[in-house]
């Protein structure tokens, strides 16, 4: 008998508005480690939102496969939803993102919350009360401050195991929020990789009994929101030096707000005030380093002679990267064939 892997199928539910991980194991015998190795496999779509229970058989398609860390011969298989008959589900954000030249480079900022589910509230909020104001957490240390700070510490180091490309960590402003980011060249791996990554996370704080929370806005009041913010580039933004052709990109994504916003993350009007580092989820602007603008120019772009990236500031933290990564490249694409007309 050959030796066994464990193949960890995770895929993205129906429910809406926000879908959900989902995942199960396969054992399989004699396994290369190779995607093009990992068979097609199917799921009760009638359990998930995704069939009726007539015919509720839904398909798996891996799409990418990483080492998993957390598991003696495991591999951790990130798949797409198919129909049975071979096309895309509805469900299927992957499927909508026209880069297949990998033109677009993407950066995810993901920020969430780990959440003590008998509180109610972000680890380190006293029982039925509030910590002190928001600001002494941001890139804190200390343990009234930095708190979670071993989850964090844990999923990073499985992250970088599996082999995602996480660039960084860091504690937020509000206390128990915490952010990472995530960095792939194409818009299909990003959404791979901050997928793979948030399911990693999960596990990890299910190990402590906490949960985490990516709600845009998880505690009303004064308090900052959670993001998603897309830094994104191509080969144009990365190599033109022309601020003209930045001004003419962003200026693209002023009439399709309502477009982005649809995919942007639900309950994000919560976020998107104007306030606490927003623009109005109605409105539209952008500036250099201004990080209540819709789009930041970084200034680091600018420095280097107007050659680098944008950060789109609009996504909520429960956004799925998939369909944020397929508007911006729609919206930007459509603007640079514009330009180089």
């Amino acid at each position: 008998m050959g030796t066994k892997s464990k193949l960890e199928y995770i895929w993205l539910d129906g429910y809406k508005p926000t879908q959900s991980l989902r995942s199960k194991t396969k054992v399989v015998a004699d396994f290369t480690g190779n995607l093009e190795d990992a068979p097609m496999w199917s799921f009760d779509g009638s359990s998930t939102e995704q069939a009726e229970g007539g015919a509720s058989d839904c398909l798996l398609k891996p799409v990418a496969i990483y080492p998993d860390p957390g598991r003696k011969n495991g591999f951790l298989v990130m798949t797409e939803v198919l129909n049975a008959d071979g096309t895309a589900h509805e469900s299927n954000g992957r499927a909508t993102i026209d880069d297949a030249d990998s033109d677009f480079w993407f950066g995810f900022e993901q920020e969430y919350c780990i959440w003590d589910n008998e509180n109610n509230a972000p680890i380190g909020f006293p029982q039925g009360g509030f910590p002190a104001p928001q600001g002494q957490y941001y890139c804190s240390v200390g343990a009234s401050n930095a708190v979670g700070r071993e989850i964090v510490e844990e999923h990073l180091d499985l992250c970088l195991d599996a082999g995602l490309n996480v660039e960084g960590v860091n504690a937020e402003v509000m206390c128990g929020q915490w952010e990472y980011q995530v960095f792939a060249k194409g818009a299909a791996k990003a959404g791979d990789e901050t997928w793979v990554s948030r399911y990693l996370l999960e596990r990890t704080a299910e190990k402590y009994g906490y949960g985490i929370n990516i709600e845009p806005k998880p505690i009303k009041g004064d308090w900052n929101g959670s993001g998603m913010h897309a830094n994104f580039s191509n080969e144009l933004l990365r190599t033109c030096g022309d601020q003209n052709v930045y001004d003419q990109v962003c200026k693209a994504f002023q009439p399709v707000v309502a477009e982005h916003i649809a995919v942007y993350g639900a309950d994000n009007n919560q976020r998107l005030t104007g306030a606490h580092e927003t623009q109005s989820i109605d409105q539209f602007s952008y500036g250099v380093s201004d990080r209540g603008a819709s789009i930041r120019i970084p200034i680091a772009t600018v420095e280097a002679g107007w050659k680098g990236w944008l950060e789109d500031r609009r996504p909520a933290s429960n956004a799925d990267p998939y369909k944020v990564a397929s508007v911006i490249v729609k919206t930007a694409k459509g603007a640079s064939k514009n330009i180089k007309a």
